[in-house]
């Protein structure tokens, strides 16, 4: 009888370890099966379901779109395809703003429909509650400060946050109070690498970074950024591993070429 080596699935538990035993927490975006294979078989400890979904897979030129049907559809293949991270989904703008119960029911269906580990959402103080109610039926919750995308139309632009005394202070302010109410961790976009620091030092759970320096605890893209599918898009935090957008358009080239020479399909590739 053969046995199957059961994969250790990635815990809020195993974060927390990883953040007192200085281990670096690897996050990446995932929006499909086939990649979230991909990137689980590559060893990523979180797999971020993202609202950036709206941006890289509709194209929609802010998260804001995004329904909560749609974010239901993008983890549902993405937890079919993650044997050990850890899958969270973003609550899509208009899900979880207007108070705390309308937050539960968006977190009940996502975590009931698409067997995801947890949700994120985005804002300080303000969404405490809600996350104090979502975790009170068990649902683990992630937290985002920094810049927020969904509050895009509030700041008018997508430049560094908290750059000025007054919003740093309300920064360290609602980091802490994320805690409290209950968060696993927080990711921490675009703030200055020494505001982050400070930050992450102060709190006893994990601050994932985008655009916020090397001291957080964890990092995290969007795939199709750090792939190089998404073109034009190189903002100075991104690091692109490869260039998939010239691959991709190389190979689709060279399969016009063949089809209109004749040369695909040739004679080992009929029946």
């Amino acid at each position: 009888m053969s046995v199957n080596k059961e994969v250790k699935r990635i815990t809020t538990h195993i974060l927390q370890e990883m953040k007192a035993s200085g281990e670096k927490i690897a996050m990446l975006t995932a929006y499909d099966y086939s990649m979230a294979t991909i990137l689980d078989d590559a060893g990523l400890d979180v797999l971020l379901v993202g609202d950036s979904a709206s941006n890289v897979m509709a194209g929609h030129e802010t998260t804001l779109p995004i329904t909560l049907d749609q974010m239901i559809y993008h983890a549902q293949g993405v937890v079919r395809g993650a044997k050990r991270a850890f899958v969270v989904v973003d609550l899509p703008f208009g899900s979880y703003q207007g108070n705390s119960k309308e937050a539960l029911n968006s977190a009940i269906r996502i975590m009931k429909e698409s067997g995801a580990h947890g949700v994120k959402l985005e804002g300080g103080t303000e969404v405490a509650e809600s996350i104090s109610r979502i975790i009170t039926a068990g649902i683990p919750v992630m937290g985002h400060l920094g810049l927020t995308p969904q509050s895009i139309y509030k700041f008018g632009t997508y430049t560094v946050r908290a750059k000025d005394e007054d919003e740093a202070e309300k920064l360290k302010t609602d980091a802490i109070a994320l805690q409290n109410a209950g968060c696993f961790a927080i990711v921490l976009e675009k703030i200055p690498a020494k505001l982050a620091k400070i930050v992450s030092d102060s709190l006893q759970i994990p601050t994932i970074g985008i655009g916020a320096g090397p001291d957080c605890d964890g990092q995290v893209l969007v795939v199709n950024d750090m792939i190089g599918l998404t073109k034009g898009f190189k903002p100075r935090f991104l690091r692109q591993y490869v260039n998939l957008y010239d691959g991709i358009l190389g190979a689709a080239q060279s399969y016009i070429k063949d089809v209109k020479a004749k040369d695909f399909p040739n004679e080992k590739e009929q029946y």
